[in-house]
């Protein structure tokens, strides 16, 4: 908490900020050598690394990206901030829809990468074997924590901390251990979406439709299509259909019901991270206000 005291001292918010250039130069180095994919240091570094779940959403953030990708296609000259998207994760051994998803995101990283169109504003890397000694590398370097589960479904998690502790500032929903985060770092302080649990409840009991949405959200069925046509699977339109079908049909963790909210909170995301220093204030904060996660507490009580 003390660090607090310094939030309007100018030298100090600068020296973080180097501090966090440096950590993100780390990142970026491991990025090169462990997938031979080089990205720009100063580009914001958007982590999503957890085990990977449907109800996780991993999709969503591909939608989300997909969503980037598509504004770039139709401007090239977009003005957008450079981000790198950052996936860590592993599936269960017999989970085939799971790694079906992990096969989607370095689908979607071999041809947004290769675009010239993107022009380097937007990559996407997936390191393999996710771990304790990659975390170390990844939680410092992080700019923005993606904790974009259903609400309602996360029983608590550690990974959001550790961002928070690190300076990232979290995008998520009222879900585990995000309510408590945003509760002490402030509501100021994180980007939130989302229906909160008894939402997610009211929209399934009264009858959920997710073809309706797809349908009406012009973004998302642009998103969707292109995966349907085959322009992430070289052409293979039925490579991702398992997963498709199940969206459009079930999307039984509401994908497409947060997306739109998602993607406002990302654009809102766009905008802040523009102006670096209200950023820093942001993320010294986060930092200050995260020590009411520490193990000692947790085994005092």
């Amino acid at each position: 908490r003390g660090l607090e005291a310094f939030v309007d001292d100018a030298a100090f918010r600068q020296r973080w900020r180097e501090i966090k250039q440096h950590n993100k130069a780390n990142l970026a180095a491991f990025v090169e050598h462990s997938t031979h994919v080089r990205v720009d240091p100063s580009a914001m570094m958007d982590v999503m690394v957890k085990r990977l779940h449907e109800y996780k959403r991993q999709l969503l953030k591909l939608l989300h990206i997909v969503t980037l990708y598509q504004r770039l296609q139709d401007n090239p000259n977009l003005d957008i901030v450079p981000r790198t998207f950052f996936f860590g994760a592993k599936s269960a051994s017999g989970y085939a829809t799971a790694k079906l998803i992990i096969k989607m995101v370095n689908s979607v990283a071999e041809v947004v990468n290769a675009d010239p169109i993107v022009r380097d504003r937007l990559k996407v890397v997936f390191p393999a074997n996710f771990n304790v000694t990659m975390g170390q590398i990844i939680y410092p370097g992080s700019e923005l924590s993606e904790q974009i589960s259903l609400a309602g479904k996360e029983a608590s998690g550690t990974g959001n901390m550790k961002f928070a502790l690190n300076g990232a500032l979290t995008v998520g929903t009222l879900d585990g251990a995000n309510i408590e985060i945003r509760d002490l770092v402030g509501a100021e302080n994180f980007f939130l979406f989302g229906l909160d649990a008894e939402e997610v409840m009211e929209l399934k009991s009264r009858g959920y439709h997710p073809y309706d949405w797809y349908a009406n959200n012009r973004p998302l069925k642009r998103a969707v299509d292109a995966f349907a046509a085959g322009v992430f699977s070289r052409g293979d339109a039925t490579l991702f259909r398992p997963l498709l079908d199940s969206l459009l049909r079930h999307d039984e963790y509401l994908v497409f019901a947060d997306f739109q909210a998602y993607i406002d909170a990302q654009d809102q995301v766009d905008r802040l991270y523009r102006d670096p220093e209200a950023w820093t204030r942001m993320s010294i904060l986060n930092t200050a206000r995260s020590g009411y996660f520490s193990s000692d507490r947790t085994i005092r009580e």
